[in-house]
Formats: C-alpha cells, sequence, structure tokens
C-alpha cells in the first residue's frame, strides 16, 4: 500500500476494504509476518515526542488511519480523501473473516477478568472460532526467561493473528520488540476489544462520523483522559497548521 507522511508517520493509504484483505491474506498464507499500529491523533504524538517510538511506527507492515482526526488531515495537507480504519471496526471484521477460514487468532493483553468475559462472548458469537491462546501478561516488564516462554507459548499456540490488547504506546513497543520471533500478525487494538465484548461502549455513530469519538471516551474516563487529550488535540491540531502554513 502507498503511505503518506503525517507528523513524521507514514500513514498507509487504500480502502478499508483492502486494509482488512491484506491483513487476512497474510495471517492465512504466512507469507510474511509484520505488526500493524492502528494509529490515531494520541500515536502520533506519542511519536513526535519519540524518534524511537516513530521508529517503531514507521517499521510496522501497515499503519491504519484509525481516528477520523488523521483522515481530515491527510484531506487537508494532501486533499487525499482517505477511509477511516479504525480498531474497533477492524476488530469485529477480522474476526469474521478469520472464523470463515480458519485462522487461528489469539489474544495478548487484558486483564483475566476480561479475557474471561471474552472467551464468553465468543462462545456466543463466534462459536466455530478458532482460538489458540488468551493470555493476560504481568503488569510489570517481562523478564528474559518469561519473554522466551511467551514466544514459545504463542508460537506453540499455532495462532496467525494476534490482538494485542496492551494500550497505546506500550502494545506498539511489544509487537515491535516481537518481531521475527513470533510467527503470525500482530495488530494492536487498545481500546477496541472491551468495547466488542460490552464491558464499554462506544460512540453513538453521529459522534463517529464528527470526529467526536475522543470526547466520547474523555467523559466515560475524564479523571484517565482529560489531561492526554487536551495536550494532545492541541498539538495536533499545532502541527498539522504549521506543516499547512509555515
Amino acid at each position: 500500500m502507498d503511505r503518506k507522511r503525517l507528523i513524521g508517520c507514514n500513514i498507509s493509504l487504500g480502502s478499508y476494504s483492502s486494509f482488512v484483505e491484506s491483513i487476512i491474506k497474510q495471517a492465512a498464507t504466512g507469507e510474511e509476518f509484520f505488526y500493524i499500529c492502528v494509529a490515531n491523533a494520541h500515536m502520533m504524538i506519542e511519536a513526535h515526542q519519540s524518534s524511537s517510538y516513530e521508529a517503531i511506527i514507521n517499521n510496522a507492515g501497515l499503519v491504519t488511519p484509525d481516528g477520523i482526526p488523521l483522515t481530515w488531515a491527510l484531506k487537508f495537507l494532501y486533499g487525499i480523501k482517505q477511509e477511516r480504519v479504525a480498531g474497533m471496526d477492524l476488530l469485529p471484521d477480522l474476526l469474521i473473516a478469520a472464523e470463515k477460514k480458519k485462522i487461528p487468532i489469539a489474544f495478548y493483553g487484558g486483564t483475566e477478568e476480561m479475557l474471561n468475559i471474552t472467551k464468553e462472548y465468543f462462545e456466543k458469537t463466534y462459536p466455530n472460532m478458532i482460538v489458540a491462546n488468551m493470555y493476560s501478561p504481568p503488569f510489570r516488564p517481562l523478564t528474559a526467561e518469561e519473554e522466551i516462554k511467551v514466544v514459545e507459548m504463542l508460537n506453540d499456540s499455532g495462532a496467525r493473528l494476534i490482538f494485542v490488547v496492551l494500550g497505546c504506546p506500550k502494545q506498539e513497543k511489544w509487537m515491535a520488540s516481537m518481531e521475527g520471533k513470533i510467527n503470525a500478525v500482530l495488530i494492536g487494538i487498545g481500546g477496541a476489544l472491551p468495547v466488542l465484548v460490552g464491558i464499554q461502549k462506544r460512540a453513538p455513530v453521529w459522534m463517529q462520523k464528527k470526529g467526536l469519538e475522543w470526547f466520547y471516551r474523555l467523559s466515560q474516563e475524564p479523571g484517565r483522559l482529560f489531561m492526554r487529550y487536551l495536550v494532545t488535540n492541541f498539538l495536533f491540531i499545532y502541527l498539522i497548521l504549521k506543516k499547512k502554513f509555515f
């Protein structure tokens, strides 16, 4: 896929369906294993503030334009009309395709409670899904020995599409560290899993279309997200305007 640079990161371009097809094809054939970053404004600012994290994003096999602000920026800067490729849409669509094509999947990250709820949800919603593994890692850096065991566990499971639920920027850093070690396509889905299984609610469609999904999330978790969104959104807008006019 073609890419376009946005605040230092190379965003993949294409139709929504082409992203789904590409991910499923690679997972099914195993011709190439890579990691996928689902990018929003928060990720762009994290990358802008850290050259090592920016390199991680730019080394990904795909970088999807998750947030509406990214699609607006691509149109504003380059005149590119790009569809949004959001993690909350990708997750269920990839699961449907994986179930149909018998692609073994796994989940890495999240709490034990969330994964138990996910297991129950899958038994009802995706009864024919091949769930190779679900693993909740400790909330601390893994030791070298633990990392080796995790790699062996995921490879031995036979999973070919692994959904990583660690949140930004932790999940992207973990996926990059696993490149060449795990024989699967890795995709960081962050908060999409709790929404899928009903732990959290997604913003109404009208808010999604107007780029206000961040505001809906903020209303759900104001204490945790207020400062992050305040700084992130301001910097994102500033950097886009700077690129356009200066």
